[in-house]
């Protein structure tokens, strides 16, 4: 579904990519983790264009990633992004919220756009909350708000960018509970994230990064019963163990 073939990003003169190769399945969970100022997050939004990438190629479903305005919105609707922050519109309902893309991008009727919100609202346990505004809801309601309003462009793969790291330890739960449904009913999803709970739980491979580098990309099983290097077994004795 996903491939990168040696991805190469600068900054100026800062390589913050270097030559990064891997792959995600169909209905494969791949969980991203490494250090701060690894580049899991720049590596994830070169998958949907939001970060420009200078070097090697990257394509979805057979169709390469290309800095093209027209295939970029094309690429969008079919990937669904989630955020650290909700970028939920603070001055628009739940309900509109998620309705929007659907109305604007899909061309999907209103009434259409509102049943398909009403059914991934209660699919993510947030039914009850569809004429609230973002602001009268709690950090996790407003993430799994946004991670409805993602499926609703009914995409082919799900990326995650650290879904949990801005949520307050009782509501990081109620959104990896979402996140694991869906890897269970066979979403293809590529997740940045340090819960490796949920890493030891729901992936199927882990790409563990370091300084720009694909350090190991392995089964899970492999990667926390036998790290190969001396930078994840270090990265792993402090994340596991605190």
């Amino acid at each position: 579904m996903i491939e990168m073939h040696e991805v190469d990003k600068w900054y100026g003169t800062h390589n913050v990519l270097k030559r990064c190769t891997t792959h995600v399945a169909k209905g494969e969970v791949v969980v991203v983790c490494g250090p701060s100022g690894s580049g899991k997050s720049t590596l994830i939004k070169t998958v949907n264009g939001l970060e420009p990438f200078q070097g090697g190629r990257i394509t979805v479903d057979g169709q390469a990633v290309t800095t093209s305005g027209r295939d970029l919105t094309r690429l969008r609707a079919r990937i669904g992004m989630v955020f650290q922050s909700f970028e939920l519109y603070p001055h628009m309902t739940v309900l509109d919220n998620v309705c929007l893309a659907q109305t604007v991008v899909l061309k999907r009727p209103r009434s259409e756009a509102e049943a398909k919100t009403e059914a991934l609202l209660r699919r993510v346990g947030m039914i009850d909350h569809a004429r609230k505004h973002p602001g009268q809801l709690s950090g996790g309601q407003q993430q799994r708000v946004a991670i409805a309003r993602a499926l609703a462009m009914d995409p082919i793969a799900m990326l995650f960018d650290e879904p949990t790291s801005a949520l307050d330890p009782e509501m990081i739960n109620e959104v990896l509970d979402v996140m694991t449904e869906l890897a269970l009913e066979g979403m293809t999803m590529m997740v940045v994230t340090h819960e490796m709970g949920f890493a030891r739980r729901v992936a199927h491979r882990v790409v563990f990064m370091d300084d720009g580098q694909i350090v190991e990309d392995r089964s899970k099983d492999a990667f926390f019963d036998h790290p190969e290097t001396d930078r994840a077994q270090l990265f792993l004795s402090k994340i596991l163990h605190h």
